[in-house]
């Protein structure tokens, strides 16, 4: 987890991803907390089935999957189709903002396979695809998903931590 927490702490420093703590992604969750859950669970996935990854790479790619930075439930017409559209949106502010490595583009770009038809062609998109699955099921279905870290987001990561492995 250090290693998200790390990454997390590097993109905030140079863009806007702080901003998608204001953005409701799944349920109650914020976008943001969604995508740290998308990189804690991203890399438990590959460890638990001994999958060789480049971790910078999976965890950037995971933090910054969503990084659309609208709110896509404000009824706005064009965001009806929201699932569709929103990885390419990541992927042009993601690429405005930060220096991608071409895994990472495949990761933003491709994660919501199979409803965007072309799929991942790396394995870290794979799992990131997989986890992002994983965890919106949860976010939807579970009230207050992640509540114990949810209110250290804006703190300390080193408490965020020490919170997150209670998950």
């Amino acid at each position: 987890m250090n290693s998200v927490l790390y990454c997390l702490h590097n993109l905030s420093q140079k863009s806007h991803l702080r901003r998608m703590e204001k953005f409701t992604q799944h349920g109650d969750t914020s976008c943001l907390l969604h995508t740290i859950a998308v990189a804690y669970y991203s890399i438990k996935i590959a460890e638990f089935f001994g999958i060789k990854y480049k971790k910078r790479d999976l965890i950037r790619g995971a933090l910054l999957h969503d990084y659309f930075l609208y709110d896509w439930h404000d009824g706005e017409k064009e965001r009806r189709i929201h699932g569709f559209t929103h990885p390419m949106t990541a992927l042009r502010n993601a690429d405005r903002d930060f220096d991608l490595t071409d895994t990472e583009r495949d990761i933003i770009k491709k994660h919501m396979f199979p409803l965007t038809v072309i799929p991942p062609t790396c394995r870290e998109g794979w799992i990131v695809c997989l986890a992002d699955k994983y965890c919106s099921l949860y976010e939807t279905f579970k009230k207050e998903a992640y509540r114990k870290i949810n209110t250290k987001i804006t703190g300390d990561y080193a408490e965020l931590y020490k919170e997150i492995q209670m998950i």
